[in-house]
């Protein structure tokens, strides 16, 4: 069979190493225009895709000790059952924010004064999605993350517990509009993501450049408009929508 072309002839290489594709029969070679893959750590490398994989520390190593305002944090397990028992598969299992700090760093210093790290060891903690460096230590998974990175304290399983740090802001999202302005339902597809909800909790603010806290402008109980891609999204076990986020993501107080 005649070699197959595809586009104009730039360079020749062997069809071997090719997925079968239906259809398409693959002869002792293949024309084509270009072909220059990416090759990162010998894998492949597509664009706009990243993977983030754990750093795994040597048994040898048997402590790991954050510095500076780090925080080391073990993460909890994703859930493996549905509240009504259904065993989940992997894709499926949604990646926990939270965890136990297991160790901290020593804090920093702002100004003349040192700032010690606000939370401690065996605190359950809540973080930012994306945040920090995860490493497999001592046979689980941690997080090295700085302590800016904790979205709050949450010692219990309900999200609208959470006490939050710094200068977040925990709020309850409105309920979205069922019907348009003439009427007609909504279905959950057509249902626009509200940005206004009602304040449940506030830390007690960020620091200054002299290490000390500045109140937040919001109080528990405001309702207030809030920037629509920020922060980070719970569930409560009431089924209502909860979102963390700092307080700069405020953008009005409504009355």
């Amino acid at each position: 069979m005649a070699a197959t072309h595809l586009t104009a002839a730039a360079s020749s290489i062997s069809a071997k190493g090719f997925a079968s594709f239906e259809g398409l029969r693959a002869s002792n070679s293949v024309k084509i225009s270009s072909f220059s893959p990416l090759k990162q750590n010998g894998l492949r490398s597509l664009p706009g895709l990243f993977v983030k994989a754990a750093t795994t520390v040597a048994p040898k190593y048997t402590s790991l000790k954050p510095l500076g305002d780090r925080v080391l944090v073990k993460i909890k397990t994703a859930e493996e059952k549905t509240s009504g028992g259904i065993f989940l598969p992997t894709t499926a299992q949604s990646k926990p924010q939270g965890g136990e700090v297991v160790a901290v760093g020593e804090g920093r210093t702002l100004g003349k004064n040192k700032v010690d790290i606000s939370v401690k060891t065996g605190t359950q903690v809540v973080y930012s999605k994306y945040a920090g460096t995860e490493v497999e230590f001592d046979g689980s998974n941690h997080l090295i993350l700085k302590e800016d990175d904790i979205v709050g304290i949450l010692d219990t399983e309900d999200v609208k517990d959470l006490k939050p740090l710094n200068d977040r802001v925990l709020i309850k999202v409105a309920e979205a509009e069922q019907k348009t302005a003439g009427g007609l339902f909504l279905t959950d597809a057509n249902k626009e993501k509200p940005s206004i909800g009602t304040v449940i909790a506030v830390g007690p603010g960020p620091l200054d450049e002299e290490g000390k806290r500045k109140p937040l402008s919001v109080a528990p109980g405001n309702t207030i408009l809030y920037s629509k891609y920020a922060g980070n999204d719970f569930k409560g076990s009431d089924g209502s929508d909860y979102i963390a986020l700092r307080a700069s993501d405020v953008i009005a107080i409504l009355s």
